[in-house]
C-alpha cells in the first residue's frame, strides 16, 4: 500500500445500520497511523445511513462533510440540511442518521473514532481557528 489512493479505487458495496446500500471507500484501510477511520461514502438519491448511536464500549464520534450533493442529517432531536462544504459532528451516544435528499449521488467524507481530546494548541492554524470561533479579530 502506497501513500496515494485514487478516487473510488478501493470502493466496495456496503449497508450499515439497516440503511440503504452505499459505496464505501475506507481510505488506507485503517493504516494511517491515526486513531480514526477516514471514509468516503457515496449514497444514491433517497438512500440513507440508518438511525443509530455509538455508546458504551463502542462509543464513537463521527464527523461528516458533504463533498458533493445534498443531504439532511438528523442529530439527536435536530435536523440539518447540508450542502457541499458543510460539516456536522455526531457526538458519542447521540442518535443520528443522514439521508440523500438531492437528485444526484451524495458523496460525503466521514471521519470516526473514539471520543477524546488532542492538543493542537502549538499549531498556528489551530490558534487562528480558536480565535475566530471566539469572535476575535486579526
Amino acid at each position: 500500500m502506497g501513500p496515494f489512493e485514487a478516487r473510488d479505487a478501493y470502493a466496495f458495496d456496503y449497508r450499515m445500520h439497516e440503511g440503504s446500500a452505499m459505496k464505501v471507500s475506507h481510505h488506507f484501510a485503517g493504516h494511517t497511523g491515526m486513531p480514526v477511520a477516514i471514509q468516503t461514502w457515496v449514497i444514491e438519491p433517497g438512500g440513507f445511513e440508518g438511525f443509530h448511536r455509538h455508546e458504551g464500549q463502542a462509543a464513537l464520534q463521527e464527523f461528516y462533510q458533504v463533498i458533493e450533493g445534498q443531504e439532511t442529517m438528523r442529530v439527536g432531536e435536530r435536523e440539518y440540511k447540508l450542502s457541499p462544504g458543510d460539516s456536522i459532528l455526531a457526538y458519542a451516544g447521540v442518535g443520528h442518521d443522514l439521508r440523500n435528499t438531492g437528485t444526484d449521488a451524495l458523496r460525503v467524507l466521514v471521519v470516526w473514532g473514539p471520543a477524546g481530546d488532542a492538543d493542537f494548541s502549538a499549531f498556528g492554524s489551530h490558534q487562528l481557528a480558536q480565535r475566530d470561533r471566539a469572535g476575535g479579530v486579526a
